[in-house]
């Protein structure tokens, strides 16, 4: 079966082609202005298939699962424009272009947010007045949600155990960054909330922060201003003029230091309150640019665990990766690969509706 997986952002179009679940093709389309006549140009490229698979940012409580698109589906993710304003949009663009190019070719919806619904209300519920989220659904939805499972899959595989008997604690960390608890499979917690702002410090986004500032600051900034400089202008790049972390640890100086050293201390934070939160944690997973191809960040954040080793995943064996034998609780570094999940939840879809 060839899975064609889309990725339309808000100013690019990446694409994977599978066949039999093996990448056979790739690309990405930079600076999309019209995504009907840059997907034409894809399916073009990438010729005869048999579905194309969509990643969806937002599913709100809407999807706990991928779907076959119908045209509920497609209504269902318009009205949730209001939770993602910036991704779900484009991510209909390619929907609707893929069904006006090819009518009848089936197609999947694989959301972000899917696999963190398995969150405890104790646990998506914010501690403020109730009936915002019986009315505006205001609630931690998650994200990283596709790379978070694909990983937790992938390290199950990697222990030969089934991963309805393991808890890890899986480390999304790049230009984005989150933590998520698994327990026996499943998301229990996860760092980002209603938006990808909230957890970690990230490339650019502040994280957690008292919430008042933003109160403080509306004295002499507009709200805009003050959402662009907390998503965009914040994080590793707001301390240290930088959000390559590559380039960062190549520097001496202390701001480099110090955006190193809070980046680390937010991470082990929430990994200390997952170790908690699971009780016993069979692995801790690093994946992402950052947790896939940083030593010195790996060996920060795993400073002073007892009783651990570190493993990896032997399919993408890198330098910096690293191995201590012995030990109970396994660090495990697996490269994420989100389309890969993409194409493979929509080939079980796929067979199942067959």
């Amino acid at each position: 079966m060839k899975i064609l997986v889309l990725n339309s952002g808000s100013s690019s179009i990446k694409y994977k082609l599978f066949d039999n679940l093996k990448e056979i093709k790739s690309g990405i389309f930079r600076e999309v202005k019209d995504y009907h006549s840059d997907i034409e140009k894809i399916l073009d490229e990438v010729g005869e298939i048999d579905a194309v698979a969509h990643r969806v940012v937002h599913g709100g409580e809407k999807f706990i699962e991928s779907v076959i698109i119908d045209d509920e589906v497609i209504e269902d993710i318009k009205n949730l424009i209001p939770l993602a304003p910036l991704h779900n949009p484009a991510n209909l663009d390619g929907i609707l272009s893929v069904k006006k190019l090819l009518p009848n070719t089936p197609q999947v919806a694989v959301f972000d947010t899917a696999f963190h619904q398995t969150l405890p209300d104790y646990n998506y519920i914010y501690p403020i007045p109730y009936n915002l989220y019986e009315e505006k659904k205001i609630r931690k939805y998650g994200f990283h949600g596709t790379s978070h499972k694909y990983v937790a899959n992938k390290a199950s595989e990697i222990l030969n155990k089934p991963l309805n008997e393991l808890n890890f604690i899986s480390c999304h960390l790049g230009n984005g960054a989150s933590l998520c608890a698994i327990k026996n499979g499943k998301s229990i917690n996860t760092s980002m909330g209603f938006s990808p702002l909230e957890g970690l410090m990230m490339g650019t986004r502040c994280g957690d922060i008292d919430s008042e500032i933003i109160f403080y600051l509306s004295n002499f900034m507009n709200l805009k201003s003050i959402d662009i400089m907390l998503s965009k202008k914040s994080g590793l790049k707001g301390i240290a003029k930088d959000n390559n972390l590559k380039n960062i640890e190549k520097r001496e100086d202390e701001l480099a230091k110090l955006a190193i050293d809070m980046f680390v201390s937010r991470v082990r934070k929430y990994l200390g309150a997952y170790m908690i939160e699971l009780g016993r944690v069979d692995g801790i997973i690093f994946t992402g640019g950052i947790g896939e191809n940083s030593s010195l960040i790996r060996e920060k954040i795993t400073q002073d665990l007892e009783n651990y080793e570190i493993i990896i995943d032997e399919e993408k064996n890198r330098e910096n990766n690293f191995i201590i034998s012995k030990g109970k609780v396994k660090i495990m570094v697996i490269p994420t690969n989100e389309e890969l999940q993409i194409a493979k939840e929509a080939t079980k879809l796929l067979r199942e509706k067959k």
